[in-house]
């Protein structure tokens, strides 16, 4: 699923010029006009990254970051600032508020989706388009591909995204909740053995290249996805 993204501007020829080219980018885009607005946006849907203008009426983009990076909710969510401010210090400041990039005004569409795919990289790297290769196992976003010491191997697009997610996270131990969270949307309500039910797939698609025994069960904690 393409990542979403947030766009809060309160000028419409800037948002819709934004957004346009997002939306042709292959993004999907939902847009907010103000810091009030975006935090309801927020409330009903986690975007995958927020680009916050600034200036905004009322609360400014830099005091809906920090709200953002002290919440539990959001405080991993990647953030772009977007500025007329060129000044060093503003640029320090708005860094140190928790804000993962910064992109002075004007700039170019190409330079936006470039920041764009350089944050997701670092922050959500299971929501780039970047083909993951590891240990004979190759996993291609683009085309929805994965192949196990070259042969191609079948699996549904939940199997898909879980394992994307893993291959992204390797080592690290997340419980059901966490991965209902991450791959399925912090606002999908479906049982938490519903993960169970995926990771068993997710197993048997991997089983014909001996990768499913990479798909770790924790006790008591989840699962992970381990490195050798």
């Amino acid at each position: 699923m393409a990542p979403k993204i947030l766009v809060v501007e309160d000028e419409p020829a800037i948002h819709e010029l934004i957004s346009l080219n997002l939306e042709m980018a292959g993004y999907r885009v939902i847009g907010a006009d103000s810091a009030e607005q975006a935090s309801t946006l927020i409330q009903n849907e986690l975007p995958d990254l927020a680009l916050l203008d600034w200036m905004l009426p009322g609360a400014s983009g830099v005091d809906l970051a920090r709200k953002l990076r002290n919440e539990t909710r959001t405080k991993e969510l990647p953030i772009i600032m977007l500025t007329a401010r060129g000044e060093e210090e503003d640029k320090l400041r708005g860094l140190e508020t928790g804000a993962d990039d910064y992109i002075t005004k004007p700039f170019s569409v190409r330079e936006l989706e470039a920041r764009i795919k350089a944050v997701l990289r670092r922050r959500a790297p299971e929501m780039t388009a970047d083909p993951i290769e590891y240990h004979g196992l190759r996993l291609d976003p683009g085309t929805h591909r994965v192949t196990g010491h070259s042969k191609g191997l079948q699996m549904g697009p939940t199997e898909f995204r879980l394992l994307h997610f893993f291959l992204t996270h390797l080592e690290r131990v997340y419980t059901r909740t966490q991965l209902l969270d991450f791959v399925w949307g912090d606002h999908v309500f479906i049982e938490e053995r519903t993960v169970d039910v995926h990771i068993r797939r997710l197993r048997s698609a991997l089983e014909p290249s001996g990768h499913d025994k990479l798909v770790q069960t924790v006790r008591g904690s989840g699962y992970r996805f381990a490195k050798d």
